[in-house]
Order: structure tokens, then sequence, then C-alpha cells
């Protein structure tokens, strides 16, 4: 057996049904199975760990189900999982799904699957996640990242007040679009440039908060005099936070985060952080849904990016920033 061979059953063993219907009907063109059978969707997560890409994944579920399509959901084994998620693209093209939407954890990386998708006339549309470059799928739904990162940057830096900036950097998944977004937008909302000595150390987390709070832990090793923490994610954001707090440094020092999860929101209410950029996974993932739906029966394509937008999520509501309380963040968490 070949390594393709090996790379789909490995993808089997990944596979969650989270819409009931069979898998071996026939499909007639645009994805309508030629026997009246269910519209068959395929979803690629960066992980089934992660809260966020569950919950964006039973949004797809609930959205599919009204639909009246099945949804066949798959993840990689961890965020960074490229070969994972290479794998399960084409058990889904063989399994016959027409629209595939897939949350990229490498946004090169993936490029060459999506390609072979799109080859054998699959709608390919990117959740939360871009690829590089963006045209490489037909549509992306997702987060303005380079803003969300900006807002969480122009809050923290107007929260510090006359303090200098002097921050650590908790990043993501080298790669990731997501991440390299987040980061840069950080640096412009807070007016520091790469390289600046403001920047007391940068480190992937992979979004996870063990590894955050390590990271975090060796950072401040070098130096504890920091003002700030610039966290990709909220498992990162808690992370950092039990690391400051270990060593009793937690109230000097304002840590901005990234999600809008309930706990994320419950973590600012409780003053662990003090603000959070709120995204919208759930509408994504809908929004994705009902495109690949239209496309199964009318052969409409979407195009472009997709807005789905961002709230600013704090209790310290700051000068010239709008925001929401973490009242509405704690109804509307991940929308």
């Amino acid at each position: 057996m070949g390594r393709r061979g090996l790379a789909l059953i490995a993808a089997a063993g990944l596979l969650t049904f989270v819409a009931s219907g069979c898998t071996s009907q026939k499909t007639g063109s645009g994805g309508q199975p030629a026997d009246g059978g269910k519209i068959k969707v395929g979803l690629v997560t960066k992980t089934d760990s992660n809260p966020y890409f569950v919950a964006l994944r039973d949004s797809a579920k609930d959205e599919a189900g009204k639909s009246g399509a099945e949804l066949i959901a798959l993840a990689g084994k961890f965020d960074g999982d490229n070969e994972g998620q290479v794998a399960a693209i084409e058990n889904l093209v063989q399994q016959g799904a027409k629209t595939i939407l897939i949350t990229p954890s490498n946004s090169t990386g993936i490029l060459g699957a999506i390609k072979n998708a799109r080859d054998k006339g699959v709608l390919v549309i990117a959740l939360d996640t871009e690829t590089d470059p963006k045209d490489a799928v037909d549509a992306t739904y997702a987060t303005d990242n380079t803003e969300a990162g900006r807002l969480q940057g122009s809050y923290v830096k107007a929260a510090l007040g006359p303090k200098p900036p002097k921050f650590i950097m908790l990043d993501g998944t080298p790669g990731s679009t997501v991440s390299e977004q987040r980061h840069n937008g950080f640096l412009q909302g807070i007016g520091v440039k790469a390289g600046d000595p403001a920047i007391l150390g940068a480190e992937a987390t992979n979004g996870e908060q063990n590894k955050a709070q390590q990271v975090t832990e060796n950072l401040l090793q070098r130096d504890t005099s920091l003002t700030a923490v610039y966290t990709l994610n909220e498992p990162a954001g808690r992370g950092a936070y039990v690391a400051l707090q270990a060593k009793g440094i937690a109230g000097n020092v304002v840590i901005g985060s990234i999600d809008g999860s309930c706990q994320g929101v419950t973590d600012v209410k409780d003053g662990k952080v003090a603000v959070t950029v709120m995204q919208f996974p759930k509408k994504m993932a809908a929004q994705g849904v009902q495109a690949a739906v239209e496309f199964s029966k009318s052969g409409k394509k979407p195009s472009g990016f997709i807005n789905t937008g961002v709230a600013v999520i704090t209790d310290k509501p700051l000068a010239g920033i709008q925001s929401q309380d973490t009242a509405w963040g704690l109804q509307n968490c991940w929308g």
C-alpha cells in the first residue's frame, strides 16, 4: 500500500459524523445526490481539543441539519497537524463531498490538497484562517485577524496610560496566517515596531494553555519588569495569568487576548485578563454551510473575503475604544 493509501486510512480514524445520513449514495451534478439523499458537506478543523473549533463544528452541524444536509467532520490530531488535514481533504473528496470547509493549520502547506480538490470540482471555503495566497480557496469566512490584533494592542496601550510598553508575545503556530496577522496587528495597535526593545520576547504556544504557561515562565526568567502580555487566544491568556500569578506580579501586568469564548469572557469579568476581542466562529460556520448548500442547488459560488466581525469585551471601557461589557459578552460569546 502506498503512502497516499495509508494517509487516507489514518484520516478515517479521525472521522466524526456529526449529522446522520447514508455516506454511500451516488451524487449528481453540483453535489446533490442522484437518489434524492442528503447534500454532503465536509468540514476539516485544526483540532477537536480546542473549544473554539468544537463550537465552530457544532454550529456547522446545526446549520446542516436545518438545511437538510449531511456534515462530515474531520480534524487534525493537534493544532499544526498539516499532514492530518491533507489526508482529511483527500478522504472527503473520496467520500463525495462537493464542498469542503477548512480551518487551515498551515496556510501554505495545505495548498496542494486544496488545489487537487478544486480541480475535481469541489468548492473549497476557508473558515477562520486564510490561506496564503488568499485565492487558493473559493472564499473565506473569517475574522479580520489583523484588526483583532490591532484592537487588542490599542486597548493595552490605552490601559497602560503613562507606563511605557514592555511586553512579551505569546504567538500561535508557525506558518499560520492567524498567528502572523494578530501578532502584526497588535504591534500596530500598541505602536511598536518589530525588533523594538519594548518586546521582551516572543514565542510560539500553539494556542495551548500549558505551553503558554511554560513559555511565560521561561520569558520571566529573563525579565520580570514587563507591563503587558499579548496573547494569541484565551487559552494562552490563561497560561500567562497562571505564570504571572505564581510570580506575584499578575496585578501589575495588562493581559490582552482574542477569541470571545464564554470562559474567556469570564476571565475578563474575574480580572484575570483585561480585555478580549470576541470573534464569531458560529457565524463563520453557519454562513459557510449556507454557501455550500446554495452551491449544491444552483452552482453559485461565494468569492473573496467575508469579514464576520469582532467586538472588544472589557469591564474597564477606555476613551476612543468602542467596547461591550462582560454581561453582553456572556450573552453573545462566540455568536
